[in-house]
Formats: structure tokens, sequence, C-alpha cells
């Protein structure tokens, strides 16, 4: 099934987006360049610089304009009962990952489509009660696994589903998160401490495994061991000379510094480089508020006296129903920022790839043929636009079958995730489906 929009034959599908910062905007983007057919017609977003550049930009009513979910949440109450019409008809949710659980529960009981930015949730049980809510309200379910959806994914599973390599029996992925990204998100960032937010496997690499059990599917992963740890980032990797000096901007070290956020948000704005520093400040950076936010707030901070604790490197290995294998690694430490490597075995040939071209070599001709799919712009090589418009396709049609996956796909696709952290953590090899029977059970027990 095509998972574009070749013509519009009706009004717009209108979203409402919770949370205008990056991912947020990411999405939305493509309604103001026409790619795909929606409007958007209401936000809510606590900053008011960003709240009201978003509000100018897609020209929103301001009587749709909120500063928090709740008070969209309360409108959307108030219409329902007065005219008994939605605000939209769909919501984007790209919040804080600790807020996803309670902000999908609240619209889907109100029948909104939902697209959400992942993780689903950030524990097990929160993740089962997404899936049940969403089964309970009948609604479209997506979820930010935007890897799927870049013409490069879509041209691989293509020839993986037509078997003309035979069967697909190992895969080896890694993705390279790139040091300075990774300092950014997960040594000064919101997803730094793994109580405040979740493990980087999760955060950071979720549509990784999602893709090792999309393109290995219908086979199933069965089992999962995963290693790992956090490293690098911590006090005692420390260079002595940077002294008692805490901060990048009284640091006598910055300048040698790989991590100097003087380098990473300052020099990028004065180069008119606006990422990362955009999503350091409210509003439109420059060199006055990005200076006064390295000098008052984490991202400041050196990277070796911050209380981070996740994971700067992890490994994980699967084994699906049918025996084939995979294996994963997420690093930190390398120059490549999120450009995944994956090499794939088939029975009578392979593909290696970098996200942007793969080669296809046949054993049985000796022929090797290089591929260049498109990259249609944005982020993920066209993921992000690839999954708005299969999203919105799913909304005007009212099917799920346009996103390719469904609400328990993805939880499953969440709990390898959770088993793999579950080996890291005990240090054994987690079985998944007994993982996924104890988790239901569970959460079945506390509803009783």
């Amino acid at each position: 099934m095509s998972q574009s929009v070749t013509a519009y034959p009706s009004d717009p599908i209108t979203l409402a987006i919770i949370g205008c910062g990056q991912r947020g905007k990411a999405y939305a983007e493509y309604a103001l360049q026409g790619s795909v057919n929606f409007k958007v017609v209401a936000i809510a977003e606590p900053r008011p610089k960003t709240r009201k550049h978003f509000t100018d930009a897609h020209l929103i009513d301001q009587t749709l304009v909120f500063n928090t979910w709740q008070e969209l949440h309360e409108a959307s109450t108030q219409t329902l009962k007065t005219i008994g019409t939605r605000l939209a008809d769909a919501i984007i949710i790209a919040v804080h990952d600790n807020m996803h659980l309670e902000v999908v529960l609240a619209f889907a009981e109100q029948g909104y489509h939902i697209l959400c930015e992942k993780p689903m949730s950030t524990n097990v049980a929160d993740c089962i009660r997404v899936e049940a809510a969403v089964k309970k309200a009948g609604i479209i379910f997506g979820i930010g696994h935007v890897l799927r959806y870049s013409p490069y994914t879509k041209a691989i599973t293509e020839i993986i589903r037509s078997g003309s390599l035979g069967q697909l029996i190992n895969i080896v992925h890694v993705e390279p998160a790139g040091y300075y990204h990774f300092a950014h998100s997960f040594v000064r960032g919101q997803r730094a401490r793994e109580k405040e937010s979740c493990f980087s496997l999760m955060i950071q690499s979720s549509h990784d495994i999602d893709i090792l059990c999309h393109w290995l599917s219908p086979w199933t992963p069965t089992r999962v061991s995963s290693f790992g740890s956090l490293q690098h980032f911590r006090k005692a990797s420390k260079p002595a000379a940077v002294g008692s000096a805490t901060r990048c901007l009284e640091c006598p070290m910055e300048h040698e510094c790989a991590y100097s956020a003087k380098r990473i948000y300052l020099e990028s704005v004065q180069q008119g480089i606006t990422w990362p520093a955009s999503t350091i400040i409210d509003g439109i950076p420059d060199i006055e508020n990005v200076t006064a936010a390295l000098r008052n707030g984490p991202y400041g901070q050196c990277v070796y006296e911050s209380d981070n604790d996740v994971c700067d490197n992890q490994v994980v290995n699967l084994e699906f129903s049918n025996g084939a294998t995979a294996s994963f690694t997420m690093v930190a430490q390398t120059s490549l920022t999120c450009e995944r490597q994956t090499r794939m075995h088939f029975a009578f040939g392979e593909i290696v790839g970098d996200m942007r071209t793969f080669t296809v070599t046949d054993f049985r001709t000796r022929e090797t043929t290089k591929h260049s799919p498109k990259d249609e712009g944005g982020q993920h090589g066209g993921g992000d636009l690839g999954l708005i418009r299969s999203f919105i396709e799913a909304v005007r049609t009212n099917r799920q079958e346009p996103l390719g996956t469904d609400v328990t796909d993805v939880l499953r696709s969440h709990l390898t995730v959770f088993a793999a952290e579950t080996s890291r953590l005990e240090g054994r090899v987690v079985d998944c489906v007994a993982f996924e029977k104890e988790a239901r059970e569970k959460v079945q027990a506390a509803l009783m």
C-alpha cells in the first residue's frame, strides 16, 4: 500500500500540536511546505516566544492557543459538550517523554487520532496501558519510529520482502549517536538522567530496534542479551588541567575540548547554524541569549561535572523465532551523527548501507549494484516526511494500514527494548516471549 498522498480530494486534515519544540516543529513544518495536506489549528506550548512563533507561522486563531496540554484538553471537553465536535481531527504529542502516558490517555478517551513521538512511555506498565487505551478508543495510532518511513528504508524493505536474495539470516546495525549530539541530549540535556526521562537505549535507539524487528518480520524476537555502561562522561574522565572549573565559559582548557559548550552552541550561532542552540533557549537563538543559557543553565556545564547517568555505549544481540540473528550497537564517541551503518546477510547475497545509499551483492551472479533512493529532505533521510504523510493518509481514510504497523506491534518493539535493558542490568539472557507474558500479567493483576 502506498504511504504517500498523491491527491487532495478533500479538505486538509486538522491537527493540534502538543509540544512545539524540535519534534513538534519538525512534523508541523510539512504543513507550511505544502508537502502533505494538513493544517495545524491548535497548539499547547508553555514557552511564550516559541508559542508565539508557532502561532504566527501557522496562522492559528488565538482562541486555540494554549499554554498547557491540560488547557487544550479542557477546551476540547467543553467543545465536545456544547457542539459535539473535537478541536481537530488528530493530535501530535511531542512533549517530554515522561508525560506521554497522561497525554495519550486523555486525548484517546476523547477520540482523537494520535501521533506520539517515541517512546510510547518510559516504563513497561505504562506502555501496556497506552496499548489498552488506544484499542479501547478505536483510534488511529502512530509512533515516531521514523526510520521505517524513509525512501532508503522502504527501498531496502522492498528487496527483503521480494525474497530475491533468499532468507535474511543476520543483520549488523550500528547507530553512531555522535559525540556532540550525545553530550547535548544525554549529558547536559533533558535525557541525561534516567529517572527524569528513560534509559538511553529507549530514548535514542528504540526506532533502531523497531526497524530490526520490521525487517525480520513476520518472525519475532525470542531472546535478547545486552551489555553497556557509561564509560566517558564521568568525573573520573575530567582532564586534570581543567582544575576546579565546572562550566565551559570559565574553563582554561575550553578551546581544546571536544565538548566545549562555547564551540557547540555559541560558535555555531555565529556561523548561522541554529541547531542545537535553538533547543536551549525560548525563541530565536542569538549570541546574547545563548551566552546567558550557557552561563546559567545545564548546557554550559562541563560534561565531566554533569549529573548524567545513562549509558554512552550499548550493544544488543537478538535471536528471532526463525533462528535469524541481529546485533545492534549504539555509541556516543563517533564523528558520525545518527548516520546508521547496516549490513544484512542473506542466503544468496548481502546489503550494505549507510542511510543514504546501499549496495546489493548477489552471490550467484557475483554482481554488485548501488542504490541511491531519493532523499526527500528533512530529518532521518526523509523519514519524518514519510511518517507524517502516512499518518495523515491513515486519518483521512480512517484506516490504520497506511502506517504499516499498529499499537500492538509498537508495544512489542518497545518491550524488546525493555527486555534488552533488563538483560544489561541483570546480566542474563532474557526470553522475550516470557518477558511480555509476565509484563502483561503484572498489569492485569494490578487492575484486579
